[in-house]
């Protein structure tokens, strides 16, 4: 039986597509508007999304020599160098907390969002194969890309709570909000993605830059020093950087000294949004090329 070539989403009239094989018809309609994203075909393979999640936690760990402990290991040999770095030689400030906590407590986010970008941003040149042998919503790629990673942080999570305790800084009831910061990450990693997936499928430079560009953003956001060096007067604009928000947010839940920097989360939320929308139409208009330039 020779392959079925569906037909291209820019048509002008609806199309439909009966396989001999199956009982089921796919109607493929073309795009009604700018805002037309189809996110309700998401939900319809939603099943496919968690199969790739899935594949994607197995690939992971599958023939790693130390298997799930990467996910342990990465952050904390991280916070390791950093304390020992900037926390001992450098005397960087800590807000009065013990900067192993206090840089745990930064790098726990910041390795998931690291992660969940570079997924995205190379899911699909990595899957190359489906994307052009299978129909499914590529919505659904970086939507697995984001989701996968959540475990490792869930792990690393557990030892942060044990270098809470080790260093006398008690858990509260604050920790019940970093479920919600870390849907605010996966959010803007999925912006990020969804912006740097379709770019990396027409200049495959981007997985070669990515790297050097994450190591610039974690620089460029307060992980191994606090936001209150930062001058009062140019706060407001440091915090355009979405990740601001976010990792003092985690430091606040751990913490819970003062006030949360409504500032910063506020900004991060704003912008986060505006780039989650732009890159949902972005990824649409691009996505009809994709088994063309991939």
């Amino acid at each position: 039986m020779t392959d079925m070539l569906l037909p291209k989403a820019n048509h002008l009239t609806a199309q439909r597509i009966i396989h001999p094989a199956a009982s089921s018809t796919i109607e493929i309609r073309p795009r009604r508007g700018l805002f037309d994203l189809e996110l309700d075909a998401v939900w319809r393979y939603r099943e496919l999304l968690i199969v790739l999640t899935l594949r994607d936690i197995q690939v992971l760990y599958k023939q790693a020599a130390l298997g799930i402990a990467w996910a342990v290991v990465q952050p904390l040999f991280a916070v390791i160098i950093f304390t020992i770095i900037f926390g001992r030689f450098a005397k960087m400030p800590s807000d009065g907390i013990p900067y192993p906590v206090f840089a745990y407590a930064a790098v726990l986010p910041w390795t998931y969002f690291a992660e969940a970008v570079r997924r995205g941003a190379t899911g699909l040149v990595a899957d190359a194969e489906l994307v052009r042998k299978v129909y499914f919503p590529r919505l659904i790629m970086p939507l697995a890309a984001v989701i996968a990673p959540m475990l490792d942080f869930a792990i690393a999570f557990g030892v942060l709570l044990g270098v809470m305790v080790y260093f006398d800084v008690m858990p509260s009831l604050r920790l019940l909000i970093i479920p919600p910061l870390l849907v605010v990450a996966a959010l803007l990693a999925l912006a990020m993605g969804l912006w740097l997936g379709p770019i990396n499928v027409r200049f495959r430079d981007v997985k070669y830059t990515l790297t050097f560009m994450l190591q610039i953003w974690m620089y460029a956001t307060p992980i191994v020093y606090p936001l209150s060096i930062i001058p009062v007067e140019w706060r407001w604009l440091y915090s355009l950087n979405p990740m601001v928000g976010v990792i003092e947010g985690f430091r606040w839940a751990v913490f819970g000294k003062g006030n949360p920097d409504v500032v910063a989360m506020g900004l991060s939320i704003v912008v986060i949004g505006a780039l989650l929308i732009g890159g949902l139409v972005f990824f649409r208009r691009m996505e009809q090329s994709f088994a063309d330039l991939i």
